[in-house]
């Protein structure tokens, strides 16, 4: 499975799909990038005349490319559109914000995957390369 095949089999679309790119997959883990838009909804919002983005979509970055894109890499032809997908718990640690028209990197690092469910610890990185976040993301794919 390709790279951009992975991509289209994420469940979901703009404005919440948050993959640009995956640079590298193989079984222990997946590195990726996205860019957020300035004229993403939310920056109207968070923060007035100082824009940033919200934690909970820093989350959803790390979990759609480190979580979502390699369980969709390991079950490879058993992925359809009948595999529910679930975020089963976080721990992340925010170190530096992330500003309109920033390009991250996510890099994942599988923990375990059994049963349908993967463990991964996850980075995120600005351009800079310094950490923005990191913590563990954990979900079920069945």
């Amino acid at each position: 499975m390709t790279n951009q095949e992975i991509i289209s089999k994420l469940p979901y679309s703009n404005p919440f799909l948050f993959v640009d790119e995956l640079l590298d997959i193989n079984e222990n883990g997946v590195r990726g990038c996205y860019t957020f838009d300035e004229n993403l909804e939310f920056y109207k919002g968070h923060f007035k005349d100082n824009p940033m983005t919200p934690g909970v979509i820093l989350t959803e970055v790390m979990a759609q490319i480190g979580l979502v894109c390699l369980g969709i890499y390991l079950l490879n032809d058993t992925f359809n559109e009948n595999t529910s997908i679930a975020l089963t718990s976080i721990d992340i640690e925010f170190l530096k914000p992330v500003f309109p028209n920033e390009k991250v990197t996510v890099i994942s690092e599988k923990m375990y995957f059994r049963f349908g469910k993967l463990k991964c610890k996850v980075i995120m990185k600005n351009e800079k390369q310094e950490v923005v976040c990191s913590g563990i993301i954990a979900g079920m794919m069945v």
